[in-house]
């Protein structure tokens, strides 16, 4: 009797042993986020990820890179889910039927910076389109990222509506194919003007000191142009062939980040005081 109950005993004990080990040796699920170099500088994901991993028991792989190249992560099933900021490629995106929704979740604006000597003349312009034209026909030196990102369509449409077409071959516009922090830099060494996010500015600011804000303000609130809003929207990756949708995780992310708590962590990551992102989950800017 003593042995049948010693043989229970450590039948239980393998069972509890096999349980545990069995749990500490499971990987957390992974979530692939492709997302613009924008949010990635700004520093606001370091921020805001953790809480998002602890609830879901999950690990956040980030990609950072242009919008267009994130879109074509998404298109070819190598990202869950998209964090990014071109309303046109993005709607274009779910009615192909690569996401589920485009999820407006925060916004800020573009700004033009440039050399504190302004060669061009177009400090407190509140007309891109305007300093654009300036900057032109002045033939002063322009950096353009030139990577088909969402700061480099917007780039692009502001000269458009210009009515100019920058030519890389020029002697003045430079297209490098580069981030924003890489861009910002060559703006800098180069006394070039550049257009650019501001949240990714302020964040990368301190090392920027031989450039200065002339289109756009000191603050969001100032900037009237309404051709510089930058809206980043969140959407779920429908997988190649899935007739269920995106996975359950990235749908789990994409409520997350439009939760109330999550908006009022964005709307709380400040930079020389100043809110880097604006928190747009219900409503419009």
């Amino acid at each position: 009797m003593r042995q049948r109950e010693i043989g229970v005993g450590i039948s239980i004990i393998t069972i509890f042993l096999v349980i545990v080990g069995s749990s500490c040796s499971s990987e957390p699920a992974r979530l692939i986020l492709a997302t613009t170099t924008s949010t990635y500088d700004s520093g606001l994901l370091d921020e805001i990820l953790p809480d998002f991993e602890a609830r879901n028991s999950a690990q956040v792989d980030i990609v950072a890179v242009g919008t267009g190249q994130a879109i074509s992560l998404g298109e070819r099933g190598d990202a869950d889910v998209l964090l990014v900021h071109d309303q046109e490629k993005e709607q274009a995106f779910v009615e192909a039927g690569f996401g589920s929704e485009r999820i407006p979740v925060m916004y800020n604006d573009f700004i033009i910076v440039g050399p504190l000597e302004d060669p061009a003349g177009i400090a407190g312009l509140q007309d891109a389109t305007k300093a654009f034209k300036e900057i032109a026909l002045n033939m002063t030196a322009f950096v353009s990222r030139g990577d088909e990102s969402g700061t480099h369509s917007k780039e692009m449409k502001i000269w458009d509506m210009a009515g100019i077409n920058p030519d890389p071959s020029s002697s003045w516009y430079y297209a490098i194919g580069q981030g924003m922090g890489e861009t910002l830099q060559f703006a800098q060494e180069s006394k070039a003007y550049t257009l650019v996010d501001r949240g990714t500015y302020l964040s990368l600011k301190e090392n920027l000191d031989d450039l200065m804000v002339v289109v756009g303000g000191s603050k969001i609130e100032n900037n009237t142009d309404p051709n510089l809003i930058n809206e980043y929207s969140v959407i779920p990756v429908i997988p190649s062939g899935s007739v269920t949708g995106p996975s359950a995780l990235a749908e789990a992310f994409a409520e997350w980040l439009v939760s109330i708590e999550t908006q009022e962590k964005i709307a709380g990551y400040l930079k020389y005081n100043l809110p880097l992102f604006i928190p747009l989950a219900n409503h419009q800017p």
